[in-house]
């Protein structure tokens, strides 16, 4: 408990924490795109998800590729471990490096997750991400053609970030909250990060629960999160749902509002080894940037320490070898199988289902006949019973005769004892008495022993039969189970053999077919081929021609169309050059009429005012002053010389925007130019640090005095009110010229105030403009990477070729350049779009237009075949027209290159890729 109290003052106490740095160039703030998963990496949505929710732990693999249709786009690597550590905490690691462009981030990030149980179906969970990386330029991808200060300003920077989240759980639901960057640390400059766009609150709801039904949907596992986060300009909302079934097979969809839809599968391969793939459509603002794709690789370790009651089984594609020998294997119908074989197979099938209704018939019988000798040993069992039954029934008649006439005895001796004595009272011999006493006990123990032997009789009658009965249908019951396996074992043992013989025969006509087939399609193809190869070379060769009568014809209809568009041209430039003039000095002459009437306006109310102001400075200077009156004369002087200063200020801030607002122009510039293949001259350094330091110093100087001209303009309006109470005339000149003096600073202080806050919104707009710029400048260096210009000079290349018509005049060695001096044979290594060999070398430029030139007068000359390719280690274009794989073939043919002007100083050059 004292953890959790731990953690929870950490928490909370770390979210009064304020920071005030502005943020840096080069720092890149830590954001994972790992959005679209509820299977991995979940520790980076929350970190209390390493231990929620989580059945066991894996390593995983995961790659994404943004916006895939444009070059050097965003990457994503990340490999991480992560999991439950222990029966109430979670762990996990991660190593990732994203790529945007230009900009290279690579560093590790490590989470804890502690769990603190608070009831039987609910938890709450601490959480904590604390990454470490490194952010800054990638200049191996940087390419320009001259030192750029605004690519040398750029830090690498190395950052830390603490990233804090809890959880409550009950039985389905989880509600969370976590922090991104809550801490973002600068090593380098030793200070917090403020400013960071990425620092957000997440809160989450999450519901996980589990299908109670039949087939194969059963226990299958439903997951829906949804999210929103809170950044300090916009907010976040998303939604993501998982579906998996108990088979290793699951499915997931989601939207956000900003990265838009996405969808994704995953399957486990083995019980151990996973793959998953997420789709991501960006839609809105984002729409134009297309698609972009996740993929995930993981391993996953079975817990043999500990027992978590949220753990389910999830099968796979490929069984384990022990479950794999359990699973009957069912033989499948070729589909490749004649009419014929198809035919014999399904006969076979009949043929076994016929076997297997005999069998199941004649089980039947059997069951019926044991059935029916079951009822005749009963029928017999109950005869021998009741022939038993007959027997003791006899028996207790005999010994109920024989009492009876025992009985008959006693009572007639009785009689006889009792006879009564004619004429006499009746008298009883005492003698006698004992004697009748004794036959009566003895009857009445003679009744009660017949009694006993007939009950216990009757007993073990009943017991023998309940025995027999169910000895009977034990015996039974177990002749039929022995009967039933045995045709049941045959049936299995039929079965068996005839998919076998089936599937035997299936395969080999399978493989036969599949023979016959590729032998086919060999065949075929070789024939398309064949045709294929003699079209194409008769299409080249027509091509060709048409290709030359096309150019000729070309040539002639465009110089002609150039000549006629040259003249258009001239002529609209002569008529558009006449109208501007008109239409420049149309609106010159209104510009000075209506300049004209603004100073005479200006003038007359200028006049008027100085007239009113000399009438009351007249009034003033014949009326006596008080304390009150001399005191605001003195805060009116302050006023104005603070209203001066304030007019001061705002020009220096005015030049600064308008200076600001060049350099973007001069950027923006730049930028279209370069677009265009315009290099332009660089402009020369400025330090971006020491002008943002005197601006901040001017904007608060500004600050400062427009608040001290708003107490002195408070004081004067307090002094003015001050009279008021005193002299309440209204008409008084004092009174007025005051009132009017205050209503007047009060207007003035107003647009001082809207003209600043004007130009301080200008200057947030240049600064927004400019970082556009900058990282448009960084964009378009990151885009000139290698494929590019070897594009362009593939292009040029072609152009060349095709626009360069033969020499009239024979050229000469001299009419070329050769460039750097190169030795005999020289090896080079790492030459990209070109295959290694040995390489007739004719001829080296670094310079993109002598490469150029040297190309054009080789195709003059007659050489067809030119060719170069560029090393990026010594930035230089070597061309050649001939490749081979030998050296003895290069020596041969540089020995026999003839007198052509292009090989006055050939050489070889060996590429090893």
């Amino acid at each position: 408990m004292r953890k959790a109290l731990l953690f929870i003052v950490f928490f909370y106490g770390t979210l009064q924490i304020l920071y005030s740095q502005d943020h840096e160039d080069g720092v890149v703030s830590f954001s994972l795109p790992i959005r679209n998963s509820l299977k991995f990496n979940k520790f980076l949505i929350n970190p209390t998800f390493s231990f929620v929710r989580e059945q066991s732990t894996n390593i995983s693999f995961y790659n994404k590729r943004q916006w895939v249709q444009f070059d050097d786009a965003p990457q994503t690597y990340l490999a991480s471990y992560s999991g439950r550590f222990s029966e109430n905490e979670g762990i996990a690691i991660g190593l990732f490096q994203q790529n945007y462009g230009v900009l290279t981030t690579f560093g590790a990030v490590a989470n804890f997750a502690h769990n603190v149980i608070l009831q039987e179906d609910s938890n709450l969970t601490f959480g904590m991400n604390i990454g470490f990386y490194k952010s800054g330029l990638n200049k191996s991808k940087v390419i320009t053609n001259y030192p750029d200060p605004s690519l040398e300003n750029i830090p690498s920077n190395s950052l830390i970030t603490v990233n804090p989240g809890v959880n409550y759980g009950t039985a389905f639901l989880d509600f969370g909250l976590s922090v991104n960057n809550l801490i973002l640390y600068n090593l380098k400059t030793s200070k917090i990060i403020e400013d960071d766009p990425e620092k957000s609150i997440e809160a989450h709801i999450m519901h996980t629960g589990y299908l109670d039904t039949y087939g194969f949907f059963d226990k299958s596992k439903f997951s829906a999160l949804l999210k929103t986060e809170l950044k300090k300009d916009k907010t976040i909302i998303s939604g993501l749902m998982m579906f998996a079934i108990p088979k290793g097979v699951w499915a997931q969809a989601g939207y956000n509002t900003v990265y838009g839809m996405s969808g994704g599968i995953g399957m486990n391969i083995t019980p151990k080894i996973s793959i998953e793939y997420n789709f991501e459509k960006a839609t809105g603002n984002l729409s134009n940037f297309g698609s972009s794709h996740e993929i995930v690789l993981a391993y996953k370790f079975k817990s043999n320490s500990y027992y978590y009651g949220d753990d389910e089984e999830e099968g796979s594609i490929i069984l384990p070898v022990d479950a794999r020998k359990s699973v009957p294997t069912t033989p499948k119908e070729s589909a490749i199988l004649s009419p014929i074989d198809a035919q014999r197979l399904k006969e076979l099938k009949l043929a076994m289902i016929a076997e297997k209704e005999e069998i199941r018939l004649f089980k039947l019988k059997e069951i019926a006949e044991a059935r029916a000798k079951l009822a005749a040993d009963n029928k017999a069992k109950l005869d021998a019973a009741a022939s038993a039954k007959l027997v003791a029934d006899a028996a207790i008649k005999a010994k109920l005769i024989a009492d009876a006439a025992v009985k008959a005895k006693l009572t007639t001796n009785v009689q006889v004892i009792t006879k009564p004595v004619t004429d006499a009272k009746p008298k009883l011999d005492p003698a006698s008495k004992p004697k009748v006493d004794a036959l009566a006990q003895a009857k009445l123990i003679l009744e009660t022993k017949a009694k006993a032997l007939v009950q216990a009789k009757l007993a073990a009658d009943t017991k023998a039969k309940l025995v027999a009965d169910a000895k009977a249908k034990t015996d039974a019951d177990m002749q039929a189970k022995l009967v039933f396996d045995a045709k049941a074992k045959a049936y299995a043992l039929a079965q068996a053999k005839l998919a076998a013989d089936a599937k035997s025969k299936a395969d080999a006509l399978a493989q036969v077919k599949l023979a016959a087939d590729a032998k086919a399609k060999t065949d075929a193809d070789m024939q398309v081929k064949l045709v294929s190869d003699a079209k194409a070379k008769a299409d080249a060769l027509t091509q060709a021609k048409l290709a030359a009568d096309a150019k000729s014809k070309a040539d002639a209809l465009a110089q002609a169309k150039l000549a006629a568009d040259a003249k258009v041209k001239a002529k609209a430039d002569a008529d558009m050059q006449a109208k501007l003039a008109v239409d420049a000095k149309a609106k010159a002459d209104a510009l000075a009429q209506e300049k004209l009437a603004a100073l005479a306006q200006a003038k007359l109310a200028a006049d008027a005012k100085a007239k009113e102001d000399a009438d009351i400075q007249a009034k003033l200077d014949t009326t006596p002053k008080d304390a009150n009156v001399r005191s605001m004369d003195n805060l009116t002087k302050l006023v104005e010389d603070s209203k001066n200063t304030q007019q001061q200020l705002l020009t220096r801030l005015n030049s600064t925007v308008a200076n600001k607002e060049k350099d973007l122009k001069d950027l923006k510039e730049e930028n279209d130019l370069s677009d265009k293949g315009i290099l332009s001259e660089p402009k020369p350094f400025k330090s971006v640090s020491a002008e943002n330091s005197a601006l901040e110093a001017l904007k608060l100087e500004i600050a400062g005095v427009n608040k001290t001209q708003n107490e002195k303009i408070i004081a004067l309006d307090n002094l003015y009110k001050e009279r008021i109470q005193k002299v309440p005339n209204k008409n008084d000149a004092t009174n007025q010229y005051y009132l009017k003096t205050i209503e007047t600073l009060k207007a003035e202080q107003l647009k001082v105030i809207q003209a600043n806050v004007n130009l301080i919104s200008s200057l947030e707009k240049i600064k927004a403009e400019t970082e556009i710029e900058k990282k448009r400048r960084i964009k378009r260096a990151g885009f000139e990477n290698d494929q590019s210009r070897y594009l362009k000079d593939k292009a040029t290349l072609s152009r060349i070729k095709e626009k360069t018509p033969f020499s009239a005049v024979p050229l000469n060695t001299e009419d070329f350049d050769y460039g750097d001096e190169q030795s005999n044979m020289q090896i080079l290594k790492n030459i990209k779009n070109v295959e290694s060999g040995y390489y007739l070398v004719v001829a080296v430029h670094n310079d993109v237009a002598k490469r150029d030139e040297f190309l054009t007068k080789s195709v003059a000359a007659g050489q067809s075949n030119i060719d170069f390719f560029y090393d990026i280690n010594t930035s230089k274009y070597f061309i050649y027209y001939d490749k081979f794989d030998t050296i003895e073939q290069a020596k041969k043919a540089l020995q026999s290159k003839g007198n052509k002007p292009y090989n006055g100083k050939m050489s070889i050059a060996k590429i090893e890729n």
